[in-house]
């Protein structure tokens, strides 16, 4: 009965021991992870810092901040250089990454078999004697009968990008030699442009850049177009619908889409907007967004955008796979840009996803499926004197992070 219970109290000495072993394994691993987790922190703190420095530096007077937030497996980081008060929550213009809502607008009313990508946008909406565009006099755009919904997606319908451009000198309008906006805005700085007007100058003009579907040239003015159709296709305005369909159902609670010319003040917090041009930097934080409807009208936060990027590419936003997929099957464009799909561009080493720049605001927003990495950068000082250098900045920083935090930036589509 001793040698048994000397048997029995060995055992549960060694019991004791590897309970003991595996606790402190436990309390030691929590210890390196965490450990782990504030040296990533760190890492990417001074990397982005030494980055915008030096970025700053070889340019006299350009102001401004940059920020990075990345959501991955291994945690969700939040960085900043000249941002004092920023973090993942802090607003900020996101310019033409509202393309991205507007392509999965389509993409869900494609879906639902609302609308078909491939018709042309003089047919009949399905299940309604009512075209895409009114026809009337005032949407007599050109080559209007041989461009389609998709072609409007990929940029390659042709459509003169009223936003961006000057109207020829040669044209009988009275904002011949100016741009259209622009000129609108001298005389009234908070006039609400809606989409209709803007149309309305492809029609007067006669302006259009190629035939549908020669090529690829991006046009923020093809996607205006893409607006109307949401909004004769669902009943709503593209505002409220983006906001029903998208914005809620996927928790972007601190994401706008202002669409009336008053509306030119940015939610706080905010970052302040900076544009560099000449060698001279202005403060212009505050924008009437109204010209700018589906195509560039989107305030946003670095956390809710890379949550929608996150969500649209991996199937979570509401469209289905199939639907991603047709969005992510990229074209080469012969342009800036190495490939773009549906209202979706490619970065290698970065992912999938859609950039924006605007006076005060450059942004980058970026999904990796693979290694599934979301990556948002933004810049509050905007570079107008050579803003690919800038872009390629903020890609750099984008692919260090992840290289950081161990993940591959050589991957190919």
């Amino acid at each position: 009965m001793k040698k048994l219970f000397g048997s029995l109290m060995a055992q549960k000495i060694v019991l004791l021991s590897l309970v003991s072993f595996v606790l402190a394994a436990g309390i030691y691993g929590c210890g390196h992870e965490f450990n782990q987790t504030a040296q990533y922190q760190a890492d990417i703190n001074n990397m982005i810092t030494a980055k915008w420095q030096s970025y700053m530096a070889a340019r006299f007077g350009f102001g401004g901040g940059v920020a990075l937030y990345i959501i991955s497996p291994k945690g969700s980081f939040y960085a900043s250089a000249n941002m004092p008060d920023g973090t993942e929550d802090t607003h900020f213009r996101g310019a033409s990454t509202t393309k991205s809502f507007t392509a999965s607008s389509i993409m869900l009313l494609h879906q639902q078999g609302k609308l078909n990508i491939e018709d042309k946008i003089t047919d009949h909406i399905p299940g309604s004697s009512e075209p895409y565009v009114p026809n009337i006099t005032d949407y007599n755009i050109p080559n209007k009968s041989s461009i389609t919904i998709r072609l409007l997606l990929e940029h390659r319908a042709g459509v003169y990008d009223v936003d961006n451009n000057i109207i020829p000198t040669t044209e009988s309008v009275p904002y011949a030699g100016q741009n259209y906006i622009l000129y609108v805005l001298r005389s009234d700085p908070t006039h609400t442009f809606n989409l209709d007007e803007l149309i309305t100058v492809l029609g007067a003009t006669q302006l259009y850049d190629f035939a549908p579907g020669v090529q690829f040239k991006y046009s923020d003015t093809g996607y205006t177009i893409l607006g109307k159709i949401i909004e004769r296709v669902s009943g709503k305005s593209f505002r409220q619908f983006v906001h029903d369909n998208l914005a809620v159902p996927n928790g972007l609670t601190e994401t706008t889409f202002p669409d009336f010319g008053t509306e030119q003040t940015i939610p706080a917090p905010y970052e302040t907007g900076y544009t560099y041009q000449g060698g001279h930097l202005y403060e212009v934080t505050n924008d009437n967004a109204s010209p700018h409807v589906a195509e560039g009208n989107v305030i946003t936060t670095p956390r809710d955008l890379a949550t929608w990027i996150k969500r649209l590419i991996s199937s979570q936003a509401g469209l289905s796979s199939d639907t991603v997929r047709m969005m992510t099957t990229v074209l080469p464009t012969g342009a800036a840009l190495d490939n773009y799909g549906l209202g979706i561009t490619y970065v290698p080493g970065l992912g999938y996803g859609h950039g924006g720049s605007q006076s005060g605001y450059l942004t980058v927003m970026n999904y990796d499926p693979t290694q599934e990495v979301a990556v948002v950068i933004q810049a509050s000082g905007y570079n107008s004197d050579d803003t690919m250098s800038e872009i390629n900045c903020l890609y750099d920083i984008g692919r260090e992070a992840k290289n950081i935090l161990g993940y591959s930036t050589a991957q190919e589509k």
